[in-house]
């Protein structure tokens, strides 16, 4: 992933020029960019596996972990809250914990809020796997980046947030500092 040549093509470059042969009256722009991010999310999806699976999770366990440790102390969160932090479904979340909780890493409790429910919380194990695992992680990441200097890395974060804004829309809640 070093620097790269205007003059080499890569693969969307392929499928763009045999669709301006067969259909020159389409216009490929929009796919010159989201055939890109879509190569680019799942070859860093395969980068980012390996430090997770040193440590015998899969990236959504990593997302459940790091979900209860951004929450802050206590380091708990109830399953709705973890499905609207991580983005997936609640059998998905509840799968996960079970995963989790077999390794020790987070256990769960009758909710103090309401009795129905539960709220999973990171145990002392979880916590310090999750500490080593987010600075390796964050590694991992500036290493898949290493293409992009810090100006481009900031440029491309800030087209990527205006591009999430309009398909996605804002996100709920206040972002903190921490």
């Amino acid at each position: 992933m070093g620097d790269t040549n205007r003059d080499e093509h890569d693969a969307v470059d392929r499928i763009l020029a045999q669709w301006a042969r067969e259909r020159p009256e389409l216009d490929t722009g929009p796919m010159s960019v989201v055939g890109r991010l879509h190569r680019v999310a799942g070859l860093l999806e395969a980068g980012l596996r390996p430090v997770f699976a040193e440590a015998g999770l899969g990236n959504g366990d990593f997302d459940v972990l790091a979900s209860l440790r951004r929450a802050g102390h206590p380091f708990r969160l109830t399953a709705g809250e973890l499905t609207a932090s991580t983005l997936v479904t609640s059998g998905a979340i509840s799968k996960r914990i079970d995963r989790l909780e077999s390794k020790g890493l987070v256990k769960r409790s009758v909710s103090a809020k309401d009795a129905r429910g539960r709220e999973i919380e990171l145990t002392a194990e979880g916590r310090r796997l999750t500490d080593d695992l987010v600075v390796r992680h964050w590694a991992n990441e500036d290493r898949l980046l290493a293409a992009l200097d810090a100006g481009e890395r900031v440029q491309l974060a800030g087209l990527l947030r205006k591009l999430l804004l309009d398909v996605e829309g804002p996100a709920a809640g206040p972002v903190d500092a921490g």
